[in-house]
């Protein structure tokens, strides 16, 4: 139906008002431009000098500060700088697969005789000791004396090399064996020198996973300082330094290249399981198989004569002379290695006489923690055993 003209006026009267509002509106309000100052340009100028420094930041954060902070306050969680040392040889995994060579027994530990054959090629490198008979006498005179002290739990061995009797008790029982275990950490660093994998004046540096509480003042020193192999030696033997005999056993391989030495060696059941200081006791060896190393060190050539020397030249000075050494007169020579962890209490050596007589002995004792009962025994054994071979 056609819209009458009055609507259609009155229509286009609303319209052209509506725009005529809307034209004032945006007029009255007009829209802002962004004024292009000179503050914006410096900005948009100095932006690429702003994104170089936040560059120069990040690499002095990543290349310097994170590098210190990682040595300074997470390596022992990580040791990323002992890896080298940790990490078994592969050399020496594939050497382990394969056996021994066989030896012919030279030279002298403490002026010892030749008396031990050829050992064929698939054999343990170490010999059984031979034994012809036991002392009964001097095992009940021993086990008398134990029964003195109530609360020790003692093993014994003993070997004497003229008549090649000896004595047996609790002789293959397992014990912890404290700082006695280094006497195979100091085989085996001898048998890698002499294999030409390193001279025993080489240099080790000392850093702070090395350090360890317990005997020994290498605890003090400052890490970054370098020693000598031979150093690191003496101090494990004569000190009994933890310090210097993780050191050591780092070098040779680590735990793991220790106890494959020793199973080559035929030894079951001594075994390092634990960094010194091994308070726990974890480490563990036997008055038989510690006897027995002695006995190879000392009439095979497992080691060839200069390294007994050296070797000798350790034992021989010992700093604590108060358990087999303080049962033997003073005219007697003893080349041994102690061990205390406080519930167990231990020395093992081997023992010549001012007549020539020679005997292998190893004391360890089972004790309440620190009881001068354990050290009181291992003297009058001492007494004991030297006053039945020796005289």
């Amino acid at each position: 139906m056609p819209q009458s003209e009055y609507k259609i006026r009155e229509r286009n009267h609303i319209n052209i008002h509506e725009s005529i509002v809307e034209q004032h509106y945006y007029q009255s309000k007009p829209i802002k431009k962004r004024k292009h100052t000179k503050h914006n340009t410096s900005k948009k100028r100095h932006f690429p000098v702003k994104r170089l420094i936040a560059l120069i930041v990040c690499l002095v954060l990543l290349f310097f500060v994170l590098p210190y902070s990682f040595r300074l306050y997470i390596k022992d969680i990580f040791p990323s700088k002992t890896n080298k040392y940790l990490n078994l040889d592969k050399t020496k995994l594939i050497r382990a697969m394969y056996p021994a060579q066989s030896i012919v027994p030279t030279g002298d530990f403490i002026l010892g005789k030749q008396e031990i054959g050829n050992i064929k090629y698939d054999k343990p490198l170490m010999l059984d000791i031979p034994e012809s008979f036991q002392r009964l006498r001097l095992r009940s005179e021993l086990i008398q004396l134990a029964e003195n002290y109530k609360h020790i739990y003692p093993s014994v061995y003993v070997w004497e090399y003229r008549g090649q009797s000896y004595v047996d008790i609790n002789a293959n029982e397992p014990f912890p064996a404290a700082s006695i275990i280094k006497v195979p950490v100091l085989i085996e660093m001898f048998r890698d020198i002499e294999h030409k994998k390193f001279s025993l004046y080489d240099k080790m540096v000392f850093e702070e996973y090395f350090r360890a509480s317990g005997s020994g003042k290498l605890k003090y020193s400052r890490d970054g300082i370098a020693h000598t192999l031979d150093h690191l030696a003496r101090i494990m033997i004569v000190n009994s330094d933890n310090s210097s005999t993780n050191m050591i056993m780092s070098k040779i391989g680590g735990m793991p290249e220790v106890n494959q030495a020793m199973k080559r060696w035929g030894l079951k059941t001594t075994s390092i399981h634990n960094w010194l200081p091994d308070l726990g006791g974890t480490n563990t060896t036997t008055a038989r198989e510690m006897a027995k190393m002695f006995y190879n060190i000392d009439v095979t050539n497992i080691l060839s004569n200069e390294s007994k020397k050296h070797i000798a030249n350790y034992m021989a000075n010992v700093k604590n002379t108060r358990l087999l050494k303080a049962g033997l007169p003073n005219d007697a020579k003893i080349l041994h290695k102690t061990g205390d962890i406080g519930f167990m209490l231990g020395d093992a050596g081997i023992v010549r006489a001012a007549n020539g007589k020679k005997y292998i002995v190893v004391i360890m004792v089972r004790r309440p923690y620190n009881s001068m009962q354990g050290r009181e025994f291992i003297v009058n054994a001492s007494k004991l055993i030297y006053d039945n071979i020796a005289l």
